[in-house]
């Protein structure tokens, strides 16, 4: 189906929180307040590294109007914290390891008074010469950031299969080639932040963006002390995350304040703030060599990945396994060679964004493709189809896959594409000035769903007929912007053919939801339809027993419908339409409440020979993108893309082309634009005026989105998630389509202008000057 903005349909519908964000009425975490609220602040690490000698904090806490000052001595429970490996300070003790490191934190009455006792509080440090580089930081006798990283190893991964050697020796040609992937700023508009209150009964109201409000509930009881039934996390809405806010960030310091004044406390970060404490995309160094027969198979591919987390774990050790899993694409290679690293060092924090490690590997991998097809002469989407995985082979890592035809369906879908058309007959632009060149190029890719095997992933739904007569559905997941209410107003819709009015959702509050695990992987959708097929019988059929005891019909001629239960008409010969038997406002009176509830928890689909962090559902997608090149300058301009995805059944077409609309923006500030350069471990883009998002104008309105919705037979996973997948396959599809254009293969991104253009070395004719 090819999805656009002009089709109607009853899918097709107003977002329920569409109104209240384009007026500017929906409230966000951090535009709450409360009565007798302070603000928070956090003093941070004046040197990337450095040892902590004194924090005297007797200036701050004489000021008028400051109602706490912390520092580490003042943290009850454990001063660490991290989603998977629990390795950075809340309050730094003896050394602090980069320039978002919290020193100490304080409570004021008003933001100004807070950045004024946060100034008033003296630290002494002794320098120490940063680790700025992964290089730096495996070197022999570089200091250890760590004692948990041995060398400054957070994380090492490999998969060995064949003999790559042996292979290689064998191979008709072969590609050697290394790429750079850059820092990237998730630049969600709503930087961390949010508010803070305890209650009477000494219960910690925690309103803060996040992506998985239960981790964060378990990380803040360990570091306040207490049980995790004492905090409260709302998590949603949220004004943009893209990973970035999956991590504890302001939290641990609102929480301590709140509890140490004794009042709700508000923290929200700048952008300076965010930029510093912030997490970004992991830069990477990916070499590649990669070798195939004369016939064009593939045979050989050894792969060294080095990933700088920067100075905490956060999830950079998952992220490599990700994109170690995904370093070979979608292709069947028999003697594989792969090791991964992920290092230390004293750069800003490297974790979870959108891609999670996939759009680093593809850009690599799909370059090889890319550059093998060329040694052979032979077309670059024939190559690749000559190498994919058929239906039933293993997945990278010789595991078992769910067998579907998504990735065969997209290469087809591309191929005959009339974007993809033009780059096998370019057509003469003789209207253009000879310094402007134009190319087509395309790249393939599939997408692991779910956090993968051996790693714990749980995941709930509750389904009830609350007191007010709605069909309530409870999950503990969180829009930021996705579409998730949308989706689910649509599922729950279709299955009790109701109305939306019919219904309340409730998301991301701990106190109200079960665990449904969090909202990342492109695993809610999946999940969510999966929690309410499993619901949706038990619950319809109590719906409908009683309602058949309230009406005297049997229960096989009722249904679910708008405002309630109805009836067909009972003689055959009547052509007389449905009737209202009994509202839901008066069915929920029949029963006791516990009796409308029905709750299920399981886990995400994977199989038990699944290798260890190898994924079970994945996602297909192929791109074709066209390019404006300017040989003068450099500057690249993308004109038109294609996005064919193959992720199941539609649910929320506004939401889908949306998800790719999006996907596909932030991958163009990854290719083209974005990355937070560091020296000597500051940032030396410390702000967004200079720091290259794309805009409106870089955004062309030519960008088609085709979904394959067929699923094999006997599937049972529905609808997959598709935040992720349209961010992956862009960055390789641009890079082709420069080579067409200028012949030049890009090997760093963002792709360097002026690289480009003194590599390109373009003669005007006489007398043309460019303009």
């Amino acid at each position: 189906m090819l999805l656009n903005r002009k089709q109607s349909g009853n899918r097709w519908h107003l977002r329920p929180d569409g109104p209240p964000k384009v007026t500017g009425q929906l409230q966000y975490l951090t535009d709450m307040s409360l009565p007798n609220m302070v603000y928070g602040k956090v003093l941070r690490s004046a040197f990337p590294y450095a040892r902590l000698l004194s924090v005297d904090t007797t200036e701050a806490e004489a000021m008028d109007g400051v109602y706490a000052v912390l520092t580490a001595k003042d943290v009850p429970g454990l001063n660490r914290f991290g989603i998977a490996t629990p390795d950075q300070p809340v309050f730094c003790e003896d050394v602090v390891r980069y320039v978002g490191d919290a020193i100490a934190a304080v409570a004021a009455d008003s933001p100004e008074r807070a950045l004024l006792a946060i100034e008033a509080i003296r630290v002494k440090y002794e320098e120490i010469e940063p680790l700025d580089s992964t290089a730096a930081a495996l070197a022999p006798g570089a200091p250890e950031l760590h004692s948990h990283g041995p060398g400054n190893v957070l994380h090492r991964t490999e998969i060995k299969r064949g003999d790559a050697q042996q292979a290689f020796d064998s191979c008709a040609h072969i590609v050697t080639e290394t790429y750079y992937t850059p820092r990237q700023m998730h630049a969600y508009m709503e930087t961390e932040g949010g508010l803070f209150a305890p209650d009477e009964m000494g219960r910690l109201h925690v309103y803060a963006a996040t992506q998985h409000g239960y981790k964060d509930r378990m990380q803040l009881a360990r570091i306040i002390g207490c049980p995790e039934e004492d905090i409260r996390v709302v998590s949603s809405p949220i004004g943009g995350s893209f990973g970035g806010k999956d991590e504890l960030n302001v939290q641990p310091y609102g929480a301590l304040l709140a509890l140490k004044c004794g009042r709700p406390v508000k923290m929200h970060n700048s952008r300076k703030e965010s930029v510093r404490a912030g997490l970004k995309r992991h830069p990477m160094k990916i070499e590649m060599q990669t070798g195939i027969s004369r016939e064009g198979i593939l045979q050989a591919h050894r792969v060294r990945i080095t990933a700088d987390t920067g100075a905490y774990a956060t999830l950079g050790a998952p992220v490599l396994n990700f994109c170690t899993e995904h370093c070979m694409g979608p292709y069947m290679i028999p003697h594989v060679d792969v090791e991964g690293v992920s290092v230390y060092t004293n750069n800003g924090l490297s974790g979870e964004f959108r891609g999670f490690g996939g759009n680093q590997a593809i850009f690599a991998m799909e370059g090889q493709m890319d550059r093998l097809a060329q040694l052979i002469d032979m077309d670059p989407w024939e190559f690749r189809r000559r190498n994919l995985r058929q239906k039933h082979d293993p997945g990278p890592l010789n595991q078992r896959i769910l067998p579907t035809d998504g990735l065969y369906k997209v290469w087809e879908a591309l191929d005959r594409s009339e974007l993809w058309q033009k780059h096998l007959h370019p057509p003469v632009e003789a209207s253009l000035p000879p310094w402007i060149k134009r190319g087509v190029g395309a790249a393939i890719a599939m997408h692991g769903a779910g956090l993968g095997y051996g790693i714990p992933d749980p995941a709930g739904g509750r389904l009830s007929l609350n007191a007010e007569g709605k069909i309530e559905v409870a999950f503990s997941y969180e829009e930021f912007g996705q579409g998730l209410v949308a989706t689910l107003e649509i599922m729950l819709c279709d299955l009790f053919h109701c109305h939306p009015s019919d219904l309340s959702i409730v998301i991301g509050d701990t106190d109200r939801v079960p665990h449904s695990g969090s909202s990342t992987a492109s695993r809610s959708t999946t999940m969510a339809w999966m929690a309410l097929q499993r619901l949706q019988h038990p619950f319809r059929a109590k719906l409908l027993k009683v309602a058949s005891q309230f009406s005297g019909i049997s229960a096989e001629q009722l249904m679910t419908g708008r405002e309630g239960i109805w009836v067909e008409s009972q003689d055959s010969s009547s052509t007389s339409a449905p009737r209202l038997v009994v509202a839901y406002t008066d069915l929920v009176k029949q029963g006791e409440a516990q009796e409308w509830i029905f709750d299920t928890t399981f886990h995400y689909p994977t199989t038990p020979d699944n290798v260890m962090g190898g994924h079970y559902l994945y996602t297909y997608a192929a791109v074709a993108a066209e390019v404006e090149v300017n040989t003068l300058t450099g500057e690249t301009k993308l004109l038109d893309t294609r996005h064919i995805v193959a992720a199941g059944p539609v649910i929320n077409p506004m939401g889908y082309i949306g998800q790719i609309e999006g996907g596909s923006v932030m991958a163009l500030g990854f290719t083209l634009t974005e990355d937070a350069v560091m020296e000597q471990s500051r940032y030396v883009t410390a702000n967004l005026d200079t720091y290259l998002i794309p805009t409106i104008k870089d955004i062309h309105s030519n960008l088609e989105v085709e979904a394959i919705e067929e699923l094999p037979e006997g599937d049972a996973f529905g609808p997959r998630g598709i935040g992720e997948i349209g961010s992956i396959a862009l960055a390789p599809a641009i890079t082709a389509a420069i080579h067409q254009a200028t012949g030049v293969w890009v090997t760093q991104l963002p792709v360097p202008r002026e690289q480009l253009s003194q590599s390109l070395n373009v003669l005007l004719p006489e007398g043309v000057k460019p303009s």
